[in-house]
């Protein structure tokens, strides 16, 4: 008891001295923000001594965090960010001190070889940028990203459970989220003009919101296929209706679509097809950009300047966008069109990660100029593809697709190769998450987004995860654990 009482009492008098020490410095320099410094390195020493806890906030926190701007050139979402930092300097700090934490099955696995090319890439580009502040600060925030989704749960998820508990928390969480913004759009009638209201501030618009809440919704699925309990195959069931009504009054064709390619890529992974269909889709894409783009096609559908107007009611959003007639989709072709012609200018490095919005004005067509061209927002082209091939060239956005098309094989090939139950659902909830999120950034730039962007990343590691854990098992017969 008294070595114990010593420890306790040495602890207590070096934080304190700490506390002092930086404290004095501040008051005499008066830099008061160092006084900041013996709490972050407190919880530090907390996150240390229970590492799993402090990743399994931040999952905690994705759906609840909101965008803050500090100013007009600084912004950031609180507070996942700063536990994305947190997060991400604890668990590399936790490798140094014993890398062997991680596999050589994991270290030497193609999918992080994929991700190490087009995180070079990045730095490349960024180099060459026109504006390199901004691409070195896209660049910091790209390392934490893949430190917090990707070298944290490498260490984090060793066992089931952990797993098990990891999409519980981000579940509820998410349901949580849910129910709040029911109830607030329930108050204004659910009207399309009002979801923005409803979801905020914990998403910057119903696009964001309906995109993580549909990547979500495989998980419920897998939960519910895997739990054995009837309790909680009800309480599942419930969790599963109320998302998809959510999704319905997100108001988000996106989403929508999403959806279903989420369902038709769960059939494709079982038929072996899901990755002749992304090398098929990538053709006809390349395809049909030429075509549109060969004699300027694309100026036979320019829409009327005074006709593109912005709807309050829904059934007139989805009439005006098969006219051409609703501005979200005529600005989309507007930013496109100014987008494929930046590339032929920067072709090889592209302008830089994060410049999209200080060089596209200058490429734009005048035909497709719509009310809210001038851009207050700084919103980028809304298509992630073409945001790869401006910001970091070519190779850049091939690189990504390498990437993703080594994700998407995987998942398929892991869904067919697994015995084991629970891993087996995991592969096939991965690729249908992938699948979503890349229709989904057909028409946004959302993998550069916390909401999204964490949810890619964890696809990423998971493929990881399912393939270094099982290809160590014996294939004698199927694990048929469930959820309890």
């Amino acid at each position: 008891m008294t070595l114990f009482v010593n420890k306790s009492q040495t602890a207590f008098g070096f934080w304190a001295g700490v506390f002092i020490v930086i404290a004095g410095v501040a008051v005499f320099t008066e830099q008061y923000l160092l006084a900041i410094i013996p709490f972050a390195l407190l919880l530090f020493f907390a996150g240390w001594q229970n590492m799993n806890i402090v990743f399994l906030l931040l999952l905690i926190a994705l759906p609840f965090s909101f965008e803050y701007n500090f100013s007009s050139g600084l912004g950031t979402d609180i507070p996942d960010e700063f536990l994305m930092l947190f997060v991400s300097l604890l668990f590399f700090a936790y490798w140094l001190y014993s890398p062997s934490v991680l596999g050589t099955n994991v270290m030497q696995h193609p999918l992080l070889l994929f991700l190490l090319i087009s995180t070079c890439w990045i730095f490349i580009a960024a180099t060459f940028s026109t504006h390199q502040q901004i691409s070195f600060k896209y660049l910091l925030a790209k390392g934490w990203y893949i430190g917090a989704f990707v070298l944290a749960p490498l260490i984090a998820w060793k066992e089931k459970k952990i797993i098990i508990k990891s999409g519980s928390l981000l579940i509820t969480s998410m349901m949580l989220v849910i129910l709040i913004a029911l109830v607030r759009h329930y108050q204004t009638g659910f009207s399309f003009a009002t979801i923005n209201d409803a979801i905020f501030p914990f998403f910057r618009n119903h696009v964001n919101y309906s995109a993580m809440l549909v990547c979500l919704l495989p998980v419920l699925v897998a939960y519910f296929i895997l739990s054995k309990k009837r309790n909680l195959r009800v309480l599942l069931a419930g969790a599963i209706i109320i998302a998809l009504i959510a999704l319905f009054f997100s108001y988000s064709r996106g989403a929508w679509l999403a959806l279903v390619a989420g369902i038709i890529a769960y059939w494709l992974i079982k038929k072996r097809l899901l990755f002749y269909s992304y090398i098929t889709a990538i053709a006809l894409t390349i395809t049909l950009l030429f075509w549109i783009k060969g004699n300027d096609r694309y100026l036979r559908y320019a829409h009327d300047y005074k006709t593109t107007i912005f709807h309050q009611d829904f059934s007139d959003h989805l009439i005006s966008t098969y006219k051409l007639k609703d501005v979200s989709t005529a600005e989309r072709f507007y930013r496109w069109i100014a987008g494929v012609r930046m590339i032929k200018d920067n072709w090889l490095t592209g302008y830089g990660p994060n410049t999209f919005y200080e060089n596209y004005k200058g490429y734009a067509v005048p035909a497709y100029k719509t009310w809210v061209s001038d851009n207050p927002e700084r919103s980028t082209v809304h298509n992630y593809f073409l945001l790869m091939a401006i910001e970091q060239g070519i190779p850049g956005l091939i690189f990504f697709l390498l990437l993703l098309g080594a994700m998407v094989y995987y998942a398929q090939h892991l869904y067919h190769r697994v015995k084991d139950l629970f891993y087996k659902t995991l592969a096939a909830v991965t690729g249908v998450i992938i699948t979503m999120i890349i229709v989904l950034n057909f028409l946004s730039d959302l993998v550069e987004t916390d909401k999204v962007g964490s949810l890619f990343f964890l696809c990423f590691t998971m493929l990881i995860i399912i393939d270094s854990k099982t290809s160590t098992l014996s294939n004698l017969s199927p694990d048929i654990q469930r959820i309890s």
